[in-house]
């Protein structure tokens, strides 16, 4: 007889769709299926998105996210959850309900813009996400935009993401990454639960065609976390791997490309 094939780690994402497929719902699964993980999602939005822009949103019912959310985590099981787009105060409460309830690793990825700069967290929700769902991240993955609109803190230097670090930890996830990528010069992150800090630097590619990157981040984070590792191996090999794609990130449309998620698997050939 054949034994049974071994369990992978789960990860669900609770995250918006990007019809273009470079970020939201399909970056995260095509990260987890690339890191080895069984990915599984609660689908927050609808968007209607491409290399562009994003021309469209529509939220879904907190019903229907709360019915998706028990359906995966009281069946499948889950070892580390993602949280990407959550649009409204309604929503982030809600999520946040459900991850303060579930006990696993989570990661939380504070999304308020896209990459090409069109809004996708209502002002209004943004004391929800302080107050509600910061407290219950394992790790917070800001860039320096999202930054700016939970703190006020405008990040210009390396000593401005310390002071952007002490201000998200103040919120209450264990550990932050505060991305650099913005800054001139290397893409550096810092990552630091407010004892000890990891500078994570790589070498800047000159490729426009990054879509895709916080959620690929947060994601493999979350893989990481998945497998048992602590959150400095995780974070470390996220971005590892977010440098790889990123350098291999592909003109999609005519606008910004998306990283490619698929190239460790080409890599090994």
């Amino acid at each position: 007889m054949t034994a049974p094939a071994p369990i992978p780690p789960r990860v669900l994402t609770v995250a918006g769709s990007d019809s273009g497929g470079g970020a939201g719902i399909q970056a995260d699964l095509k990260t987890m299926l690339a890191l080895g993980v069984h990915g599984m999602s609660v689908l927050t939005a609808v968007t209607a998105q491409n290399s562009l822009g994003v021309q469209g949103a529509w939220e879904l019912p907190v019903d229907a996210v709360r019915a998706q959310y028990r359906s995966v985590v009281d069946d499948i099981g889950v070892q580390a959850v993602k949280t990407g787009m959550l649009s409204s105060a309604v929503l982030v409460d809600a999520v946040a309900e459900l991850l303060a309830g579930t006990g696993v690793p989570v990661v939380v990825d504070p999304v308020g813009v896209s990459k090409h700069g069109d809004a996708l967290l209502a002002t209004e929700a943004l004391d929800s996400v302080r107050t509600k769902l910061l407290p219950v991240a394992t790790v917070a993955t800001p860039n320096l935009d999202e930054v700016t609109q939970l703190t006020g803190v405008t990040v210009t230097d390396e000593e401005g993401m310390r002071l952007a670090a002490a201000e998200i930890l103040g919120h209450g996830p264990r550990w932050v990454v505060i991305k650099g990528g913005h800054l001139p010069g290397d893409a550096v992150d810092l990552l630091t639960d407010g004892r000890e800090e990891h500078w994570l630097r790589a070498p800047r590619h000159d490729n426009r065609h990054t879509h895709g990157t916080g959620c690929t981040l947060a994601s493999a984070i979350a893989c990481g976390l998945a497998r048992g590792q602590n959150v400095p191996a995780a974070v470390r090999g996220a971005k590892e791997y977010v440098t790889g794609a990123i350098r291999a990130g592909f003109a999609l449309g005519s606008g910004i490309g998306p990283v490619d998620h698929g190239w460790l698997s080409r890599a090994a050939r």
